[in-house]
């Protein structure tokens, strides 16, 4: 799963496509007329609203693009990293910037643009800019304390909304649309132009129809992991799914002759079980780590039996099943789950009858795994859990 750096593309790569995604960001900034002041402040004055028509426009493309390439699982979202918001200094900043953008003709960004193509006014703006900057990291340590306030940490508003990903992508491209057709009315009573607003020609159908699609989109990228969780949670489903299982015997046998190291355990039971009854080379695991791109390399290792583990049968069973939805391969539960593997082999008691195959053979192999598997569990050292952070990739606009 994405972002491509460092899995895919090197890091030097990356500046070099960088550079080239830039260049090719300013010319079409260009051609659409963000180096003209008189264009991008015409938003403020209501007689051009291709700013917000093309910005608008293009955090909608970038919003469903994401849903998309994460509802596919090419996007692990949880290592994108997402500035944190501290409420006053974002306040703050957005009034200085939208100030400077009213009285510049500017943003950082199409200042360069313009810049690039010599114009002057463009170049004052950067040189002000950076004056700007100069200015606030020598004042910086005096204003850090505002800087900082009100610190919401990293919300997302759908999830402050309390409704789902799907349906906020779908108001805020509604949003859009309506924003577009009043612009419109706005634009036409400021220029003075007097036509329709709303045009049945095939062109402004086509539009209306890519927007309409483009909103109905965000209910068919659902979440993946949401799906998911919904499907093994039907009744009845995660019993009747075909899974490959290791009897609690051969997981016993596999832990005192594991010496290839081919054994791998993904402990899916809380902290607090995992303290009293640490299995030996486990690793502790949850849910969000199958959809996590960091901790799933654990279970594309070539040679591994991947063995989960859980309390019970159920939650195994449960946690397999996503994990093969999601490509992977060579997974196994433990039959019964670690109930019945403490039942069957750590507590095992010899019954008063039994047949002489299971006497020499079945029976002999627990009493002596139940002696030698406490000590084994005993000496073992719990692992930490698996944790992915996001990683800060300074740069952008």
């Amino acid at each position: 799963m994405g972002p491509l750096v460092p899995d895919i593309i090197s890091g030097n790569i990356n500046f070099i496509v960088a550079l080239l995604i830039g260049v090719l960001f300013g010319m079409i900034l260009e051609q659409a007329g963000f180096s003209t002041t008189k264009k991008l402040v015409g938003l403020f004055y209501g007689y051009d609203f291709t700013v917000l028509r093309v910005f608008f426009t293009a955090g909608l493309t970038a919003m469903i693009g994401v849903i998309g390439l994460e509802h596919f699982g090419l996007l692990d979202m949880n290592l994108v990293y997402i500035n944190p918001t501290f409420l006053w200094s974002a306040i703050a900043g957005g009034l200085i910037m939208g100030l400077g953008f009213v009285i510049g003709g500017f943003c950082p960004g199409t200042s360069l643009c313009a810049a690039a193509i010599g114009k002057l006014d463009a170049m004052v703006f950067i040189a002000g800019s950076l004056a700007g900057v100069l200015l606030w990291g020598e004042s910086y340590p005096m204003a850090e304390g505002f800087y900082k306030a009100a610190n919401w940490g990293n919300p997302r508003i759908f999830e402050t909304l309390g409704i789902s990903q799907s349906l906020f992508a779908f108001l805020l491209t509604a949003a859009a649309l309506g924003a577009f057709w009043f612009a419109s009315i706005v634009e036409n009573k400021v220029n003075g132009v007097k036509k329709k607003t709303i045009l049945f020609t095939p062109y402004h159908i086509g539009l209306a129809s890519a927007g309409i699609l483009l909103a109905a989109s965000s209910f068919v990228f659902t979440g993946r992991k949401d799906s998911l969780v919904k499907a093994v949670n039907a009744p009845g489903f995660a019993q009747a799914y075909e899974l490959q299982a290791m009897t609690p015997d051969e997981f016993a046998y596999r832990l005192l002759n594991d010496r290839e190291g081919k054994l791998q355990i993904l402990d899916f039971r809380p902290e607090a079980e995992r303290k009293k009854m640490n299995l030996p080379e486990s690793t502790p695991f949850t849910l969000d780590n199958l959809f996590e791109k960091a901790p799933s390399k654990e279970l594309l290792v070539r040679g591994k039996i991947n063995v989960f583990a859980a309390e019970d049968e159920l939650t195994e069973r449960k946690m397999a099943i996503i994990a093969e939805k999601l490509g992977f391969r060579r997974v196994k539960i433990l039959q019964g789950g670690l109930k019945e593997f403490r039942d069957q082999i750590l507590n095992f008691k010899p019954p008063k009858t039994a047949s002489k195959f299971e006497r020499e053979n079945t029976y002999r192999f627990r009493e002596k795994a139940s002696k030698e598997l406490p000590v084994l569990i005993e000496k073992s050292k719990p692992s930490g859990p698996i944790i992915q952070k996001a990683k800060r990739v300074l740069g952008g606009c």
